[in-house]
């Protein structure tokens, strides 16, 4: 198996390094295995002019050009799956079949983006004789996105594919701590012969880059995906210079769980689902609220699965979930669990760390939390579950509806009524009945209220990468 990359800089078709670089740690075995170059600030003006000129040529090529080579990335990335993979549990801890699957569902991004460059259709409005109507979408401009680290490869490739698919240029900001993921990426692109300029990868000092990128003129569209204070924040940044955003920010899920469910199916999927990238995820089911005549059942199934998760080292194949992805997560769960037992709520199971070397942490399950625990408010982000009974369908979308995020939303019924007040009344971009898949590449992803602004994936999924054109036209009359 491949060693972890050398991390390097791509700027305008050429691979750099700089004098400067931060630790990447396996949160594994706490062991540094690389060093992510810094970039400065010459690097991002270097970064800026590239992305301006690739976006010269990148907006001209065709559609089926610009698909064509999209895919011709994805194909190489899917042949690489085993080294990116490989690359991807070493920074981050997720075991190794979960980030061959993160491969996988990158490059599904990349194919279904590259076939949407070709369906990015323009409309003719009905006018009178020698007068045409005509609406275009164009690409927008060079994109300044910013990636997390929670998933190092396929949460940069919704950034890259959706921007290349429209014909933007791009300019990436991929997670410090977990950047190979958006290297092997770049570098696919760079074997199948992008223009240079058309995608830019940089490293460094997210607060540094934001404020040089942000504020630039060649900059058209900021795309980032985190955390809802870094949005607010980035967003007022962008709007001082009237730059349209793409924001994904933060949710923290809500799973209504109705007494005619079958309880058991439920608890075993929802319990091994919330332990997925060690909860590590932004539409991880969270806030479980339960039918008080099947809540007990529920609890208990729910509880005896997420303590059968076997937890280790990510390149261990017995391995189910791994650890934290670094240690500011441990502090974070360790105290949002001290607080909920001090509100009052019942620990069921999990709530400490796992030893002493690496960012292990139980599978965690949470019982009668009162609503003033910081955890029934903050979104968790890591293997914690909070399991509450409710007396309705009413008081559980009530309950579901209580906190400022609206990412994604789950349910569990066998009644179409249930089923369509779910629809009707909960706060959610993305709502899940009797499935908790949130996002696939055909459907449209983004939130409502604090969690964000604009659409990744589907049909929609290219719009804001784009703008409107009308075109009026008068050909006289013969």
């Amino acid at each position: 198996m491949s060693e972890y990359p050398d991390l390097q800089l791509y700027i305008n078709g050429s691979w750099r390094k700089t004098s400067d670089g931060l630790p990447v740690i396996n949160p594994a075995t706490e062991e540094e295995i690389g060093r992510v170059p810094v970039a400065q600030a010459s690097d991002l003006d270097d970064a800026l002019e590239a992305a301006n000129e690739g976006f010269k040529i990148w907006s001209r090529t065709s559609p089926k050009a610009r698909a064509d080579l999209i895919r011709e990335a994805s194909a190489l990335m899917r042949e690489r799956q085993g080294e990116i993979a490989h690359s991807i549990t070493l920074e981050h801890g997720k075991p190794f079949t979960e980030a061959q699957l993160e491969v996988i569902r990158g490059c599904e991004f990349f194919e279904w983006d590259a076939g949407e460059a070709t369906r990015t259709y323009g409309r003719v409005i009905p006018s009178g004789p020698g007068v045409k109507y005509i609406v275009h979408h164009q690409p927008i401009g060079p994109v300044a996105s910013f990636s997390p680290w929670n998933f190092p490869m396929s949460q940069p490739a919704r950034k890259v594919a959706g921007a290349l698919a429209s014909g933007c240029s791009i300019i990436l900001k991929a997670a410090e701590e977990t950047p190979a993921g958006a290297m092997h990426i770049a570098q696919a692109f760079h074997d199948v012969g992008l223009p240079p300029g058309v995608l830019n990868l940089v490293f460094g000092i997210p607060a540094d880059i934001s404020e040089h990128l942000i504020p630039s003129e060649v900059v058209k569209l900021v795309a980032f995906t985190g955390s809802t204070a870094v949005g607010r924040l980035l967003t007022g940044m962008a709007s001082n210079h009237m730059t349209p955003v793409l924001m994904e920010l933060g949710g923290h899920a809500p799973v209504i769980v109705c007494e005619d469910t079958d309880v058991e199916a439920a608890a075993t999927s929802s319990a091994i689902r919330k332990m997925r990238n060690a909860g590590q995820v932004c539409t991880s089911p969270t806030r479980f609220f339960v039918h008080r005549n099947i809540y007990d059942h529920f609890l208990e199934i729910f509880t005896k699965r997420a303590e059968e998760i076997p937890v280790g080292d990510g390149m261990d194949a017995a391995t189910q979930m791994g650890p934290l992805a670094n240690d500011r997560r441990l502090s974070t769960m360790t105290s949002l669990v001290a607080d909920a037992q001090e509100a009052g709520a019942t620990l069921m199971t999990g709530g400490n760390r796992i030893g002493d070397k690496g960012y292990f942490f139980e599978p965690t399950v949470l019982a009668n939390v009162p609503n003033d625990a910081r955890v029934m408010q903050e979104e968790p982000f890591g293997p914690l579950a909070i399991v509450n009974p409710v007396s309705s369908l009413d008081h559980a979308i009530e309950r579901a509806n209580s906190v400022p995020y609206g990412l994604a939303a789950y349910g569990f019924t066998n009644r179409a009524d249930y089923a369509d007040r779910m629809v009707d009344m909960i706060e959610a971009g993305n709502l899940s009945i009797n499935t908790l898949e949130a996002s696939l590449p055909e459907t449209p992803f983004g939130g409502v209220k604090s969690s964000g602004y604009g659409r990744e994936g589907g049909a929609e999924g290219l719009q804001c990468y784009t703008v409107v054109k009308n075109v009026s036209h008068s050909v006289g009359i013969v």
